[in-house]
């Protein structure tokens, strides 16, 4: 379901892999018997009209069902604990002129992909709440 990465790809305004996340939150968020009822009907490949046409903006993340809001957030709060520094490390990192001129061109990079990173992902953890 989440493909050869493993992971679900974020926007700033959608998720971009949001056919694999609606799969995912779908499944992880059925009962023991709603699963075994979807995977006997082999549902994996005929989902309703509305689920196909509709996309994963934030403002639909928003309106997600309390237990795929519950999942997102726990699925984010673990994805920043795996970072070694958090949101406001980065933000004084990059706002200090003298310390980010110090690290290496790739460093400095490294950190603005970080930081977006984080961003994007304190968003969405804002949206399920």
């Amino acid at each position: 379901m989440v493909g050869e990465e493993g992971a679900f790809v974020l926007g700033w305004d959608e998720v971009l892999t949001e056919e694999e996340l609606s799969m995912t939150l779908k499944v992880l968020c059925m009962s023991e018997e709603e699963f075994k009822e979807y995977k006997e009907q082999d549902g994996w490949e005929d989902d309703s009209e509305e689920e196909e046409n509709s996309t994963l903006s934030n403002e639909a993340l928003s309106r997600l069902k309390s237990p795929c809001k519950k999942l997102l957030y726990d699925s984010v709060l673990l994805t920043l604990a795996s970072y070694r520094a958090d949101l406001k490390a980065e933000q004084d990192l990059l706002s200090n002129k003298e310390a980010y001129e110090k690290l290496s061109r790739r460093e400095q990079q490294a950190l603005h992909v970080r930081y977006g990173q984080k961003r994007i992902l304190h968003q969405l953890l804002e949206l399920v709440q």
